[in-house]
């Protein structure tokens, strides 16, 4: 009985302590639901604060970049000119301006021009921040302000600049116990990354200019502006005048350089000092970019570690041997896996390879022996090459018909009868051709083929390969490092400059390669140029 009431006794409560049940049960769930409310602390970067010496241990061979920077900003609330930080991708500019102001725990507002795509977007996020504003279910994932006109964003920016600065004064007089917290100084920055994506969705061309002029339209001694981009301020030329901007370069990494920063966070530093021996030069002739040379690398260290039982143990030079032959063969094939162009991977030539062998060696033998080229290259590189050839090769008014959307290899169309001066005009026009040699082209056009050809090798590699289960490649990044490649090539001269153009006012390239040689890149591909080279 006492067992059967005992449940009874539990499920009995007062008016009074279901009351106070109730009440903190729901106190409970305000805790849990109820948002975030931003302070000006959200103005700095926040976490532990950051000594000078381990700013500059966090990012190696970036010393001199980050005392001028701390020369630029100057004291506190000191007035400064615009900063304009250039470098090529991966070398640091966003990460180290966002740790200089955590080392000075100064206020700022950051804005990507990648997540914020357009004029509006990055608008309002701006004065999202400014307002202390966070989008959620309860406000409906709404902006503050509905900001589309650059003159309102103007009139709305300086409002807002104006009523944190008052916040930020009256905060510094009222003191705080937390002063690695509290905001250092009344100054506020506006930081804008990736500018040269403006371009992109910018028609009217006239973003650019007003973001440069926002300076002197502001006249906010109190407000510092500072651009990050990849590309230099030469590719920024405009026609409306505006406050120079102080240019800070971030220079490409050297080998060293990339040594430093690949071993940091290394458990075992010998056994991958003697791994980066062996990968890191042949990988720095492709790309210098830390991410992609991170990427590729994690894969290749486990490969490279396979002999080993213990990965702890320091190697000797009989070890570093046994390994470096272990490791050897893969080498040549990561290199063209390190940009995300559509290729087969490794693995799966090794398959096909397995697979063809019986019944075409002779066959593989004879177009091995033509597909060879008396250099490396990576898939990307040659994917550009053939691009540049067909750019200097073909008229521009045949892109349009060459590269449709069965890849130019459709010869099956309907045809109307050319006429006999049809005919003719056409053989004089490709007299014409042949005498001016290869033709020059701008590179909107050669990115425009770049994309077409590899799309193309993509889909029909899809067709030979249609039951293979492993596949690398896509198109989310085709284009991720064509002008590192393009700036190769040139280098190599494969691709020259043949000037601008008074019209266009853009750089023209030409190809210099020759037929013989770009069958050859192309056969290394697999790639059927001829169906996209311009014939009689």
């Amino acid at each position: 009985m006492g067992k059967e009431e005992s449940p009874q006794i539990t499920r009995r409560v007062t008016r009074l302590s279901s009351s106070t049940a109730v009440t903190s049960n729901e106190v409970e769930t305000e805790k849990i639901t109820k948002p975030y409310k931003p302070t000006l602390n959200d103005f700095v970067f926040g976490g532990e604060q950051l000594s000078f010496n381990d700013l500059l241990s966090s990012f190696p061979a970036r010393g001199n970049q980050i005392r001028e920077l701390l020369r630029l900003l100057g004291p506190v609330n000191s007035p400064m000119l615009p900063l304009f930080v250039y470098g090529d991708p991966s070398t640091g500019k966003t990460s180290t301006i966002l740790q200089i102001f955590r080392y000075l725990n100064r206020p700022f507002v950051y804005a990507s021009c990648r997540t914020c795509y357009s004029l509006q977007i990055l608008f309002e996020s701006v004065l999202n921040q400014l307002l202390l504003h966070k989008k959620n279910a309860a406000n409906g994932y709404s902006s503050t302000k509905r900001c589309i006109k650059p003159s309102d964003f103007v009139s709305f920016l300086r409002e807002d600049l104006t009523s944190v600065i008052e916040k930020l004064r009256s905060l510094k007089k009222l003191g705080s116990n937390k002063p690695a917290v509290k905001p250092n100084g009344n100054m506020l920055y506006l930081i804008f990354d990736n500018l040269e994506l403006i371009r992109e969705w910018d028609k009217s061309s006239s973003a650019l200019p007003f973001m440069f002029n926002l300076y002197d339209v502001l006249k906010m001694h109190e407000v510092g502006l500072i651009f990050i981009s990849n590309t230099s301020p030469d590719t920024y030329y405009s026609n409306m005048g505006y406050t120079e901007h102080v240019p800070v370069y971030f220079p490409e990494y050297t080998e060293d350089d990339l040594r430093q920063i690949l071993m940091r966070n290394q458990a075992n530093r010998k056994l991958y000092s003697s791994f980066l021996d062996v990968v890191l030069r042949p990988f720095c002739r492709t790309t210098r970019r830390v991410d992609e040379l991170s990427t590729a690398f994690s894969p290749l260290f486990r490969k490279y570690c396979e002999p080993l039982s213990d990965l702890a143990s320091v190697p000797n030079e009989e070890m570093k041997r046994r390994l470096f032959s272990h490791f050897q063969p893969h080498i040549a094939p990561s290199l063209n896996e390190i940009f995300w162009v559509p290729s087969k991977s490794s693995t799966e030539a090794e398959i096909n390879k397995d697979t063809k062998r019986k019944g075409s060696t002779r066959k593989s033998e004879v177009s091995d022996h033509f597909a060879q080229i008396d250099f490396h290259m990576s898939t990307s590189a040659k994917y550009l090459l053939i691009s540049a050839f067909l750019a200097s090769r073909n008229p521009a008014t045949l892109d349009a018909s060459l590269f449709d959307s069965t890849g130019g290899s459709d010869s099956r169309k309907r045809k109307r009868k050319a006429s006999e001066k049809s005919m003719e005009q056409k053989e004089v026009a490709e007299q014409e051709l042949l005498m001016k040699g290869p033709g020059t082209f701008p590179l909107e056009r050669l990115l425009a083929i770049f994309q077409c050809i590899t799309s193309a090798a993509d889909s029909l590699d899809e067709e030979e390969h249609e039951n293979d289960v492993l596949r690398v490649g896509g198109d989310c990044g085709l284009m991720s490092d064509v002008l590192l490649q393009l700036s190769s090539l040139c280098n190599a001269n494969f691709i020259i400059k043949g000037g601008s153009c008074p019209l266009e006012g853009s750089t023209r390239y030409r190809s210099t390669v020759s037929e013989e040689l770009a069958l050859k890149v192309a056969r290394s591909l697999k790639f059927p140029l001829p169906n996209y080279l311009y014939r009689r």
